[in-house]
């Protein structure tokens, strides 16, 4: 890795963990500064102001997540040529990897810029608005096949069903970040599983 793009990373890196810590407000470019050990011509080198820092930050989170989305539903639709198995697969795999993160519980950034949007310009507002609209048709794809071959049990607007899968993830990061039940988010993963099964399997009652 080239010198600026680990010197870019690891301002990247400072940023996002005092922004999870204590919000965006309270995280200010002279501490990152000092903690990244450069001067600030060189923050400024790789980030104008605080907003195109925060912007690139989100960036970064949503090229993440979508890896790890892609990855554990991918995985789980290699493994079955049912939608629905594969969909319930890939939930499984997730609360799997959310239980065994060896570190601190994550926080989610995307809940943070939300509740802090009066401190950014329009472009992360509307990034931070892209990437939960994102969410939705990512889950929205993967819940259609299932609607394909299979009549729920309930009538269920499936933009709200796809909403509901990522208010879980999201959700289950805040509370468990403020309980710190590194467990909450797992087991809330595995009940959202059992909805789903049940909504949609025939005689599903385990």
């Amino acid at each position: 890795m080239e010198k600026g793009q680990a010197t870019r990373d690891r301002l990247l890196d400072i940023t996002e963990k005092s922004v999870l810590r204590k919000g965006f407000g309270a995280t200010s470019i002279e501490e990152v500064i000092a903690e990244a050990g450069i001067t600030k011509s060189g923050f400024l080198y790789h980030f104008s102001n605080k907003n195109a820092l925060a912007h690139a930050l989100l960036l970064r989170y949503m090229a993440r997540e979508d890896a790890l989305l892609d990855d554990v539903f991918a995985r789980g639709q290699q493994l079955t040529d049912d939608p629905l198995q594969g969909f319930l697969v890939g939930l499984k795999l997730l609360a799997e990897i959310m239980e065994d993160l060896p570190h601190e519980y994550p926080g989610c950034l995307v809940a943070t810029y939300c509740y802090q949007e009066s401190l950014f310009d329009r472009d992360v507002r509307e990034l931070n608005r892209r990437i939960v609209l994102s969410w939705r048709a990512r889950f929205r794809t993967l819940l259609d096949l299932i609607y394909e071959r299979y009549e729920p049990r309930d009538a269920i607007d499936p933009d709200a069903l796809a909403d509901m899968v990522s208010t879980v993830i999201e959700g289950g990061l805040v509370l468990g970040r403020a309980t710190g039940e590194r467990a909450l988010l797992p087991h809330q993963l595995m009940l959202l599983r059992s909805y789903i099964k049940l909504l949609f399997e025939p005689g599903a009652s385990r």
